[in-house]
C-alpha cells in the first residue's frame, strides 16, 4: 500500500462535494441559530465535516474494492470522471490492501458517529446506519436494482446535510429536508451521468442503471428533468421562506445547466459528452456552495 495508491483509490478532488455539504448543513444550522437562537457548535462543525470526508473516501475505496473484485474494473474505459480511479488495475494498491483501508475508514467513523449520539441522541442512530448500508451496499447490491441513481442522492446528498444539521440542534426539521434536496437532484445526476461511458461495461457484471434499463436517450431526459427541478425548488423555497432570499444566488448557474443539458443529449459524441461530464461537477459543487453562501449570508444579516 503506498502514498499514491491511497490518495488515488480515495479521488481526493471528489471530496470537495462532503466538504461542501458539511459546510451547508452547518450552514442552515447557523442561519437558524442567527434567526431563531438554535444551538450552532463551530467545533462540532469542522469534526462533523472532518467525518463526513472520511465517510466519502471509504464510498469511494469500496466502490473500487467491488468493481476490482467483480472485474468490472479491468473491462471498463476509464474517463477522468468515470470508470474508477484506476489505483487497483495500476498496481498502486491491492483488493486486500483497499479493503483494509476502506475498513480503517469505518473504525474512523464510528467514534464520531457514537460521540454525536452521546452529545445530541439517539435519533441520530438511523441516520447513520442508513448511511452505512449505503456505503456497503451500493456496488454489490444497489447497482443491480434497476434504479441505484437514488442511493448516491441520498447518502451523499441528503443524509449528510440533515446529519450536518442534527449535530447542532439534536433535531430533524421541514427547512433542513427542504435544504438538502437540491442536492439530492444534483447527486443524483452527478452519478447518471457518470453511468453512460460504462454502459457495455456494467452490463458484463450484471448492474441495472438508468442508462442500461431505460437506454441513453430516455435517461438523458431524467437526467434533464431533474436538472431543471433545482431551480423551481428553490424559488419555490424562498418564496415560501422555507430557505433564505440569498439562496437565489444558486440561480446563476443555470446557464452552466442548460449547457450540461445540452451536452447529456449528445452522448454519442465524445469530446461533447466529456465536455458535459466536466461541466456537470462544476454545476453540482458550484450550486450546492452558492446556496451555503446564501444561508451564511442570511444569517449575518439576520443578526
Amino acid at each position: 500500500m503506498t502514498f499514491q495508491g491511497i490518495v488515488t483509490i480515495v479521488r481526493l478532488p471528489f471530496l470537495i462535494l462532503a466538504l461542501i455539504l458539511g459546510i451547508l448543513g452547518a450552514g442552515v444550522a447557523w442561519y437558524e441559530s442567527r434567526r431563531f437562537g438554535s444551538p450552532f457548535d463551530l467545533g462540532y462543525a469542522l469534526l462533523a465535516t472532518f467525518g463526513l470526508l472520511i465517510a466519502h473516501g471509504a464510498v469511494n475505496i469500496f466502490n473500487e474494492y467491488f468493481d476490482c473484485r467483480s472485474g468490472l474494473d479491468y473491462r471498463t474505459r476509464r474517463t477522468q470522471f468515470s470508470g474508477g480511479s484506476g489505483a487497483i488495475p495500476r498496481g498502486l494498491l491491492t483488493t486486500r490492501g483497499a479493503l483494509w483501508l476502506g475498513i480503517g475508514c469505518f473504525l474512523i467513523i464510528i467514534p464520531i458517529g457514537v460521540f454525536f449520539t452521546l452529545m445530541k441522541g439517539w435519533m441520530l442512530v438511523p441516520l447513520l446506519v442508513l448511511a452505512a448500508l449505503l456505503v456497503v451496499l451500493y456496488t454489490p447490491l444497489i447497482l443491480k436494482t434497476g434504479y441505484p441513481e437514488w442511493s448516491p442522492g441520498l447518502g451523499l446528498g441528503i443524509l449528510p446535510v440533515m446529519g450536518a444539521y442534527f449535530i447542532h440542534t439534536g433535531a430533524y426539521t421541514l427547512t433542513a429536508c427542504i435544504a438538502s434536496m437540491p442536492s439530492f437532484f444534483l447527486v443524483h445526476n452527478l452519478l447518471l451521468l457518470n453511468e453512460f461511458p460504462d454502459v457495455e461495461a456494467d452490463i458484463t457484471v450484471k448492474r441495472r442503471t438508468l442508462p442500461i434499463m431505460l437506454g441513453k436517450k430516455k435517461a438523458a431526459v431524467v437526467f434533464s428533468l431533474f436538472t431543471l427541478m433545482i431551480y423551481p425548488w428553490i424559488v419555490g423555497a424562498v418564496t415560501l421562506r422555507y430557505m433564505p432570499a440569498f439562496t437565489l444566488l444558486a440561480l446563476l448557474t443555470f446557464p452552466i445547466a442548460i449547457q450540461v443539458i445540452r451536452g447529456a443529449c449528445r452522448y454519442d459524441e465524445e469530446e461533447v459528452f466529456l465536455t458535459a461530464m466536466m461541466n456537470n461537477v462544476r454545476l453540482v459543487l458550484l450550486t450546492q456552495f452558492l446556496i451555503a453562501a446564501g444561508y451564511i449570508l442570511g444569517g449575518i444579516f439576520a443578526g
